[in-house]
Formats: C-alpha cells, sequence, structure tokens
C-alpha cells in the first residue's frame, strides 16, 4: 500500500466546505509540466489518502506514454455495493476493466481513478452511503490530489459507476454539477444522496426494465431531474418489450446540457448485451457520450 506522507495538513483535513461549490479552476491543472509521482497503480496496490481522520484507498490509470505537458480528462469510476476498486481496475467480478473505458479510448486521452467504498451499509458490505457528505468528500481530496501531480483538462471532469457506484456518481451530478462535465449513472438509484440537485449537467442514465434490484422507476426518477435541470424538451422515451432482448437510446431535445437515456431488456447488471451479441453496449455508450465534449 502507498501512503502519500507529503499531503498537505489542509488536504488531510479536508472536509466539506473545503472546496467552493462554484470553483472554476483553469483547465489546466497544476500538474501540468511537472514528473508524476502517482502511477498507474496495479489493483493490488492502492494508494491511500485520509480525508476526515479516515485513510481512504483509491488506484489511478494513466494513459500509455504520459505526457506531463498534455492536459487529460480525469474519469471516476465507482464500485457496486460489495465491489471493490480492485475489481474495477482488474475487470473482475463483473466488471470490465475501468468500465471498458479506456479500450474506447485509442487516443488515450484519459486519466483514470477508482476509489474504494467504505463498509457502512447491510453489515459492513463496501459502497457509497456518503454520510455526512464524506464520500463526496473524498472525491474533493482526489481532485486536489490528483490534479496538483498529474495535468487535467479540469474542464472535462467525468464519472460513472453501477448500481451503488451509479448512486455516488448520481450524488456528484446533484452536489457538484459546477465541477464536473458529465456523469453516466449504470442502473442506480438515490443511496448515496442528492444534495442540491438544482443545477444543469450533461447526464446519461441507463437502466434495465427488469430490474429486481434497483426498480427502473428509480432510474427514471434520476434521469428526469436532469430532464428538467437542463431544460430538456418533456418526452416520453420509447422503450423495449420485456423478452425482446434489445435496448432503445433515447437522445433528449432542447437540453441545455445534453441527457441520454438507454433502456434495457434485461435484470440489474452491469454489463448488459443485446440477444446475439457478443461483448456489451455500455462501454461504447458512455465513452461516446463522454468524448462528445472536445478538448480545446
Amino acid at each position: 500500500m502507498k501512503r502519500l506522507s507529503n499531503l498537505s495538513a489542509m488536504l488531510s483535513a479536508l472536509t466539506l466546505s473545503s472546496l467552493p461549490a462554484a470553483a472554476a479552476a483553469a483547465a489546466r491543472s497544476a500538474g501540468c509540466g511537472k514528473d508524476p509521482t502517482l502511477l498507474t497503480s496495479p489493483p493490488t496496490t492502492p494508494y491511500t489518502v485520509t480525508v476526515n481522520s479516515k485513510a481512504r484507498e483509491f488506484h489511478v490509470r494513466l494513459p500509455e506514454g504520459y505526457d506531463r505537458d498534455r492536459a487529460y480528462r480525469l474519469v471516476f469510476t465507482f464500485h457496486a455495493l460489495g465491489g471493490t476498486a480492485a475489481q474495477v481496475v482488474a475487470g473482475s467480478g463483473g466488471y470490465l476493466p475501468w468500465y471498458g473505458l479506456p479500450a474506447q479510448d485509442p487516443d488515450e486521452s484519459a486519466v483514470y481513478v477508482a476509489a474504494q467504498g467504505l463498509g457502512n451499509d447491510f453489515g459492513g458490505i463496501t459502497g457509497w452511503a456518503n454520510v455526512g457528505g464524506e464520500d463526496v468528500a473524498l472525491v474533493d481530496a482526489l481532485l486536489e490530489l490528483v490534479e496538483a501531480d498529474l495535468c487535467i483538462d479540469s474542464e472535462h471532469r467525468y464519472s460513472t459507476g453501477f448500481s451503488y457506484g451509479g448512486a455516488m456518481s448520481y450524488a456528484l451530478a446533484c452536489e457538484r454539477a459546477a465541477e464536473f462535465r458529465a456523469v453516466a449513472v449504470l442502473s442506480g438509484g438515490p443511496m448515496s444522496g442528492c444534495v442540491g440537485g438544482n443545477e444543469p449537467i450533461a447526464y446519461y442514465g441507463q437502466h434495465g426494465l427488469s430490474d429486481r434490484v434497483l426498480p427502473v422507476d428509480l432510474g427514471r426518477d434520476l434521469r428526469d431531474r436532469f430532464v428538467r435541470n437542463n431544460g430538456c424538451t418533456p418526452q416520453q422515451p420509447q422503450e423495449p418489450a420485456v423478452g425482446s432482448g434489445t435496448h432503445v437510446k433515447t437522445e433528449y431535445e432542447g437540453c441545455t446540457h445534453p441527457v441520454t437515456w438507454i433502456a434495457f431488456d434485461g435484470d440489474h447488471v452491469p454489463q448488459p448485451m443485446d440477444a446475439g451479441a457478443n461483448q456489451t453496449f455500455v462501454a461504447e455508450e458512455t465513452w461516446a457520450f463522454f468524448s462528445q465534449f472536445t478538448q480545446t
């Protein structure tokens, strides 16, 4: 385990109020031009950072041929209930490595972060309960830490996750809309909370019609918040018939910030596939949603 002992006292004691809600940093982060100390971390070797007196683990993936003078996108990838950041990194436990996003990006345009949730739920199962905002505070700390060390385009921060990881991404959409460009919520719910939740942000939502863990109505409710916030033209999206083995994609119109909704014929799974397909559509659709925002 790699412990970052040179963090400032401010970062070690980071609280919810440390990052202004309307912070607008320059597009190129302070880490540009520096030789990085954060390096791609294997599943077995996380970094740690102390946030609100708790040691929190996280992993980082740098692009191949990382260039200290190139400003990269930053993508957070959150695991589900009972999952681990190590599984997200390794592509085990039902996940593709880093949710399959690096494989969709031949330009290697992004740095990825996978943080480890706390055991606050159901007798110690790991998740993103975000008690007192502590998981949002973790993200604040990681933003400051990563962007001080690596060259990041701070106008291109993204978040995704499945189930509880989707809930955490939704919480960031609610509370940190000014800091993130877009989120992708995969079969998520409101379990991590929604502080604020009135600002626009680009929103991708995806849900199975036969989800027996988090019913699809939860996903529709999360989506509809940002349909309203983003000023989209109201509509009733088409959805596939149960048993069809297909998915239907709706891109809302009239939005100040894009909203995409994908309903699929299936249960609570992170990598759904259409009938007869040999790979999931999720990574391709998520990356297409994120990468529509071109870097300048």
